[in-house]
Parts: structure tokens; C-alpha cells; sequence
């Protein structure tokens, strides 16, 4: 089959071939037609990333779809041809999806939403995943519920902003002027946070309670401002980001509570892995009753012209990007 390895830190990608893999008892054989594109693949490559634990030399790719090929023993109801979608790949010393094939743990896939193409059901998982497990697992969003993103035209905040939108809540979601459009499309009302304090859009789309739930999904000190919306007593704040070290105290005040998301420790550590699983097959419903969808950076990408399309992620794209094979 034919790859694009990784050599060493910062190295073009080199397409080269290797053996096809065989799924043994509990896997999938995969036939890959998209792999998505994500930051901490560019982190991986840029040697930036230990908590990912992908060494290089390494063939990158956390996000795929494709066809089932094979299937090993024990593998569940998967039938060869069945058209799937997982985050299932390039992390933990796991080959990755920028290949013709690769085996992924049964428990990892789910059916690919058949109102998307593959490209675009490649560029959903990691991001799909880590807005469900902060919104519904942690938040246990609903009707009711108002919910603040942060960057809500970003990868994990356009599909949170969709969630949040189809289970109900009343959504709000910051951005730059350049993402009013966005946001507004997603069934959100936009924030500009260039052009107004955390204190004033709390006191404008609240009354200066907060709000029920606040998803951060950008980090330090825009964290640190996400304690300060949650709503006293019962405001729950969760972020996909909380790497840093941040003050408890804003957050504490109020009775407020906070989560964290790290979505890739099933990958890591093998328990959970029939969970994310679950996620998608949920979210592929929702997908096809037409309630999410990924914005897609119009530009298009195989294995020839991978190095681009990693300069592009790295550079600004106009939404997500996928590789196609």
C-alpha cells in the first residue's frame, strides 16, 4: 500500500510503500478514502506533542473514512463494504490515515453518514467527539440551557455550536467580526470578544446571571474569562484547552463547577474505545436529520499534495481540510 511518512521533526512528508496490514481478533481492516486534517497532527509533525505519544519516524493521521476491507474475528457486524468513519488512528505509536489502508479497533468505528462524502466525514471525529464529551457527557446540555462557546467558528466550536443548537439550548458564540456570518449560520448568536468585555456580554445576554454552560475550546486567559461567565451556583464550565495554570478562585465564587476534555485517552490507554464509538453512531443521526455538518475549506488534497495542505492547516485555512487517497 502507499503511505506518507514522517521522518524526523519538521521533515516533508515521503510517499512510500509498505506491506498492507491484516486486522487480527477485535479489528477492522480499513480501505481509506479521506484522512482528516488536525492542529495536533502538525504538532505531531513538529515534534510538539509527546502527550500524543506518536513518535517519528511515523505515518500521521488521527481522523479517517473508507470501506471495510477485512474483518478480523470478534470484530462485531462489520461486513466488508460497509462505509465508516472513526478517530481511530496516529496516536500512541498507532499507524495513521495517511495510507490505503489501516486497521482500526472495531469498537472505534461507526457507519458514516451517508448525506456526507467521504472527505467530509473525515474531518469530523477528533473534533465531533471532544465537543459531545464536553457538552452532553460533561454538561449534559439540553432545552433551556444557555451555552456560551468559545471560538465558535473554530474546529471543536462550529460542530459544539451545532450540538448545543439540535439538543436544544439557547447558544451564544465568540468570535472575530470575520466569523459573524459563521457563527450566525450555526444557528448562534455572535459575540464579538475584540469589541466587548466578559463582563458586558454577560450582562447583555444574561442579565448578569451567566450562563448554564460555557465551552472553551481556546485556552489561557480565554479560560481564565470563562469562569468569570459561568452562572452562580449552577454554571458549569468545560474546556477541551485546560493545559495551563489557572486561578479556581472566579469560578469558585460563584458555586460554579468545571470539566476537562482530553479525548484522546481511549486511543491511549485502550478503556473507553466502545464509547467514542457510540458518539458517532449518535452523531451520524444527527448529521443525517441535517443538524450538523463540517464547514470545509473548499480546497482539495491526495497523498501527491499533502505537504500544502499541511502548510495550509498551519497557515489558516477557511475551514477543515481532508486528504483524499
Amino acid at each position: 500500500m502507499n503511505v506518507l511518512m514522517v521522518d524526523t521533526v519538521d521533515a516533508p512528508f515521503r510517499l512510500a510503500t509498505l506491506p498492507k496490514p491484516v486486522a487480527g481478533p477485535g479489528e477492522v481492516l480499513v480501505r481509506i478514502r479521506a484522512s482528516g486534517l488536525n492542529p495536533l497532527d502538525g504538532k505531531i509533525r513538529a515534534g510538539q506533542a509527546a502527550h500524543a505519544g506518536q513518535p517519528l519516524p511515523a505515518i500521521l493521521g488521527m481522523d479517517l473514512a473508507g470501506t471495510v476491507e477485512a474483518v478480523g474475528a470478534s470484530a462485531g457486524e462489520w461486513q466488508p463494504g460497509d462505509e465508516v468513519y472513526a478517530l481511530g488512528t496516529g496516536i500512541g505509536g498507532v499507524q495513521g490515515s495517511l495510507a490505503e489502508f489501516a486497521v482500526v479497533d472495531a469498537r472505534l468505528l461507526a457507519k458514516k453518514p451517508v448525506t456526507l462524502s467521504m472527505r467530509e466525514a473525515a474531518v469530523l471525529p477528533l473534533v465531533l467527539i471532544t465537543a459531545w464529551e464536553g457538552l452532553v457527557d460533561r454538561a449534559r446540555v439540553g432545552a433551556g440551557h444557555r451555552v456560551l462557546i468559545q471560538g465558535g467558528a473554530g474546529g471543536v466550536g462550529h460542530v459544539a455550536v451545532q450540538l448545543a443548537v439540535a439538543f436544544g439550548a439557547e447558544v451564544y458564540a465568540t468570535g472575530s467580526a470575520r466569523h459573524r456570518a459563521t457563527i450566525e449560520g450555526l444557528g448562534a448568536t455572535f459575540i464579538d470578544y475584540q469589541q466587548q468585555t466578559i463582563e458586558e456580554y454577560v450582562a447583555l445576554h444574561t442579565e448578569g446571571e451567566g450562563f448554564d454552560i460555557v465551552y472553551d475550546t481556546v485556552g489561557g486567559a480565554t479560560l481564565d474569562a470563562s469562569f468569570r461567565a459561568a452562572k452562580t451556583y449552577s454554571g458549569h464550565v468545560v474546556s477541551c484547552l485546560g493545559w495551563g495554570q489557572h486561578s479556581l478562585a472566579p469560578l469558585s465564587f460563584r458555586g460554579a463547577t468545571y470539566s476537562g476534555v482530553f479525548t484522546l485517552l481511549p486511543l491511549l490507554t485502550g478503556k473507553g474505545r466502545e464509547h467514542h464509538g457510540h458518539i458517532l453512531a449518535e452523531a451520524t443521526l444527527l448529521i443525517d436529520a441535517g443538524k450538523l455538518k463540517p464547514i470545509m475549506d473548499p480546497r482539495q488534497f491526495d497523498l501527491r499534495t499533502a505537504n500544502a495542505a499541511y502548510d495550509l492547516l498551519a497557515s489558516g485555512a477557511q475551514g477543515r481540510l481532508a486528504i483524499e487517497i
